[in-house]
């Protein structure tokens, strides 16, 4: 039985607002016959609508006390938890991933509502001695604005979440866009939102094309703040906008993650992480590994056993309960990978498996392709420093622990890493050395954690974090207020030494 079609609408201002002009359609990755949605194509006008509202609603919603403001975003949790089996379906039909990945996908936004409502009776400053007599110093948190969240397909509601619930703690008011492919997870967030009593305007949500609707909002004189997470090339253009508009911007862009495992590593354990690091979310993370940077001593052992695994996995429908693989986001991203295997294979790669595009009988209508694993991978090629953003694993070989982190090292990004080792030193020299912003020793590169700090170094970034208390530093300016009952003038740095 075919599933009703949704017509995805825009929140502005507490009300869903039809489309003005022309509609655009999400379709299943899985199978691209079945339209899960219809949404607008929205336009300069439905930007200038979202930000008056939410400039509107600014002036009164900055002034309610965090604490109540923490009992709405609980309420947001609490709603998440009863629809977390629907919303995880629906993440599964329209962004793909297999359904025990798209409950986990809920369970961070429920875990950031309750973290963030958290927040609302923690947002501390600092009270400090002053350098002079009857003086006192302090500092607090104001929120920024306006702020614009430009989130990704895939984690459709997670990310939003991640974004929308520090902002909205913190006393800013949000439009929300969400990525064109999974516009319905996050129209079905804006019916949580609503239901949980946030007040009209504060937040509004407006569906598009990045180039259209997202630049739009990120060149709006009337935002504040753009936080953005996609691509390191539009994240790169996001970030000059802002600089030349004074803008506020927090860019979470791309990764090329390595784990090493050593010679002392439990191999069954490094194995785990390899093929859940690689392969979850068929590779669509920018935590995921794409590197493994293999010992010598343990490499050919450790490459078998990767392949029989890699092997066993199971390509399917995103809404299957046996799906450990589901297909890749769009044809486009297809072709993307496809393009890196024909890069792969002239820099001269060794397939070991995979390396095509899976089109069985049952996975025709959809945009599969298998889990491939690269041999014979040096540190300079392309595939070695470029993001592929598939199901895709390079192997490297490596004679020492100093060259292992020389490798992982060696790219533009910096966001996670990884190393199994049993000797403690090498696992703090780890920690000291890599240039990421996540390590993790003995475990994959993926899993990040909502009460803390998530994001990279160099062109991963530029230097915000995401959640955790971080993300109150995103969303909040710093102020300092002196208070003077001397009942006298005294000038600081001038008068107060002899």
């Amino acid at each position: 039985m075919t599933a009703p079609l949704i017509e995805c609408q825009n929140y502005i201002n507490g009300q869903w607002v039809a489309a003005s002009g022309e509609t655009l359609e999400s379709r299943n990755p899985s199978d691209w016959r079945d339209v899960v949605a219809t949404f607008p194509r929205s336009s300069a006008a439905d930007v200038d609508a979202a930000v008056a509202a939410a400039r509107k609603a600014f002036k009164s919603w900055r002034l309610v006390p965090a604490p109540a403001r923490a009992e709405i975003i609980y309420r947001v949790g609490e709603l998440l938890l009863q629809h977390k089996e629907k919303l995880a379906q629906l993440i599964s039909r329209e962004m793909g991933k297999p359904l025990t990945e798209a409950r986990g996908d809920v369970q961070e936004g429920i875990d950031c509502a309750l973290y963030m409502a958290g927040e609302g009776r923690r947002m501390f400053g600092q009270t400090t001695p002053s350098e002079m007599p009857n003086k006192f110093a302090m500092t607090m948190r104001i929120p920024v604005g306006v702020c614009a969240l430009i989130t990704p397909w895939n984690f459709p509601v997670a990310i939003p979440c991640w974004k929308a619930f520090p902002a909205l703690i913190c006393g800013n008011t949000v439009i929300l866009k969400p990525a064109e492919d999974t516009p319905t997870c996050v129209h079905y967030l804006s019916q949580l939102f609503h239901k949980a009593g946030l007040p009209n305007g504060v937040v509004n949500i407006v569906h598009g094309l990045g180039e259209e609707t997202g630049r739009a909002l990120v060149e709006h004189p009337d935002v504040n703040l753009v936080s953005f997470t996609g691509s390191s090339e539009t994240g790169a253009e996001v970030g000059s906008v802002c600089g030349r508009t004074h803008k506020r911007s927090c860019l979470e862009m791309g990764g090329k993650n390595a784990q090493i495992v050593m010679a002392d590593a439990d191999l069954q354990l490094a194995l785990d992480g390899a093929v859940w690091g690689a392969f979850g979310t068929s590779g669509q993370r920018c935590t995921a590994t794409s590197r493994l940077i293999l010992h010598r001593d343990i490499k050919e052992e450790f490459t078998n056993l990767l392949l029989e695994r890699v092997h066993q996995l199971r390509l399917g429908l995103g809404t299957d309960p046996q799906t450990e693989v589901g297909p890749l986001i769009n044809s486009a991203q297809l072709q993307r990978v496809n393009h890196y295997l024909e890069i792969a294979r002239a820099e001269g790669t060794k397939v070991l498996t995979g390396g095509e595009t899976a089109n069985t009988e049952n996975l025709a209508h959809g945009f599969f392709f298998q889990p491939t694993v690269l041999d014979r991978v040096t540190p300079e090629m392309r595939v070695a420093k470029e993001e592929i953003f598939g199901p895709v694993v390079g192997l490297i070989e490596v004679d020492s622990f100093e060259e292992a982190i020389a490798i992982l090292n060696n790219t533009p990004y910096g966001l996670s890493s990884s190393v199994y080792t049993r000797d403690v030193n090498l696992a703090f020299q780890a920690m000291r050395d890599i240039e990421a912003g996540i390590t993790y020793i003995n475990g994959p590169t993926i899993g990040a954690e909502v009460h803390l700090p998530f994001g990279g170094m160099k062109q991963t970034g530029n230097g915000h974090r995401e959640v955790g208390t971080a993300a109150l530093d995103v969303f909040t300016e710093w102020k300092t207020v002196y208070v003077d009952y001397s009942g006298s003038l005294q000038r600081a740095q001038i008068d107060n030494r002899d």
